[in-house]
């Protein structure tokens, strides 16, 4: 049995470009969730491609490089901290991942989306669990998502010191919570989180209340 992700799945369909999907930043306390979409030439698939999370900072800046110049098509596209208070953060990152696949250069027929729901996307969808460590065009676009989204982030630190988003990217971590107490929520925290709530009326949130690392 193959280790990591293939191109299977893609090449069970054949009449049309099949595009990967995949979020990053479903779970932090602050900043937008991202999307992005690719659609990988069978003939010039980048080597070393796997879920986001298994790579280090590194390997993925350099595979997001080599995805950008060798892809048919590539887009990255965010959904605000409004439009998560406003949709959700399900439906905000569905439509993160449909402003992605609206940005392709080239339209697919088909979109493989990382997770079990199915979004409204313009193409026929597939979803596959686990399809980061399956596919390696949702790998490529978990790579997209995740390395610009925590850009992102870093460039918030600048713009709102003292929270630490460029090391934490706005997950749970301890110099977030203190940083949340001394200093206050600023314009790119989700108010709505409950680890958030908790930590601004001086409670420290229960492990199963700090978010997820997507």
């Amino acid at each position: 049995m193959a280790k990591g992700p293939s191109m299977l799945l893609e090449r069970a369909f054949i009449d049309g470009h099949v595009c990967g999907v995949d979020e990053a930043g479903r779970g932090p306390w602050a900043g937008p969730v991202s999307a992005a979409a690719v659609i990988l030439n069978p003939k010039k698939v980048p080597k070393g491609l796997d879920d986001s999370k298994k790579l280090s900072a590194k390997t993925r800046e350099a595979l997001e490089l080599e995805i950008k110049a060798k892809a048919v098509a590539w887009c990255v596209s965010f959904a605000s901290v409004e439009e998560i208070a406003s949709l959700n953060i399900l439906h905000a990152a569905g439509l993160a991942m449909r402003r992605a696949v609206e940005g392709l250069a080239v339209q697919p027929a088909y979109a493989l989306v990382d997770g079990n729901y199915r979004f409204k996307l313009p193409c026929e969808v597939k979803t596959v669990v686990g399809g980061d460590g399956k596919s390696k065009s949702i790998a490529a676009a978990s790579i997209l998502a995740k390395v610009a989204r925590d850009r992102l982030m870093i460039e918030m630190d600048a713009r709102y010191p003292g929270y630490g988003f460029a090391s934490h990217k706005g997950y749970h971590a301890s110099i977030h919570v203190e940083a949340l107490q001394a200093l206050g929520p600023c314009e790119i925290h989700r108010m709505a989180w409950k680890p958030v709530q908790l930590v601004l009326m001086g409670e420290l949130p229960v492990q199963d209340e700090l978010g997820f690392d997507d």
